[in-house]
């Protein structure tokens, strides 16, 4: 497939950082999530405990990924959808648009907010890659966990989901659509 059957215009691009940022996030995500779905599923052992550690390390950089993201978005504004495009979509779609993106960002908060919640709560304090010990914001109450964990875990259902209706969109746009949106979140071409 060439360039030029997809779009005749290249749509205006994320900056190189908007991009590292979206990807690694990305990365994190999916390993976040699949280690979870993955841990619950085995009976306790050196190994469960290994990946619940894990789970907890990607949950804290998705944080500070997130606050990093975030930032960057707030003081560079990302590129429009372009005009064609846009003129194109439903109104339906354009809210689908910005309402997905928005309920990411709070879910890139709340999800792994929660799980460290649920893990100061059940007494489970996070020493990020076993050397920094990180504060619990809520005290040990197993009544609080109980009350913490399923919100962790929809919530983490919800991102997924998400994510899942992002990908969609995304290869949507490349593979039907044919309209080079995809292109503006991947990286250049040289020469």
């Amino acid at each position: 497939m060439s360039s030029k059957s997809i779009t005749t215009h290249a749509p205006a691009r994320y900056t190189a950082t908007a991009k590292l940022l979206h990807w690694f996030l990305a990365l994190a995500l999916i390993a976040a999530i699949g280690i979870g779905l993955y841990m619950v599923s085995l009976s306790f052992s050196p190994q469960r405990l290994k990946l619940y550690n894990w789970h907890k390390w990607l949950g804290v950089s998705i944080l500070a990924l997130s606050l990093l993201r975030l930032g960057w978005r707030l003081a560079n504004k990302p590129p429009a959808l372009p005009a064609a495009m846009a003129a194109k979509m439903p109104a339906w779609q354009h809210k689908a648009h910005h309402g997905t993106h928005h309920a990411l960002y709070a879910l890139f908060f709340l999800v792994p907010l929660l799980g460290w919640a649920y893990s100061s709560a059940a007494g489970f304090p996070i020493v990020f890659l076993g050397l920094v010990p990180l504060p619990d914001w809520v005290p040990v109450s197993s009544s609080l966990a109980e009350t913490i964990k399923p919100l962790h875990q929809w919530s983490a259902y919800a991102l997924a989901g998400l994510i899942v209706l992002h990908i969609a969109a995304a290869l949507k746009h490349q593979l039907i659509d044919r309209d080079g949106l995809l292109l503006r979140m991947l990286p250049e071409r040289r020469g």
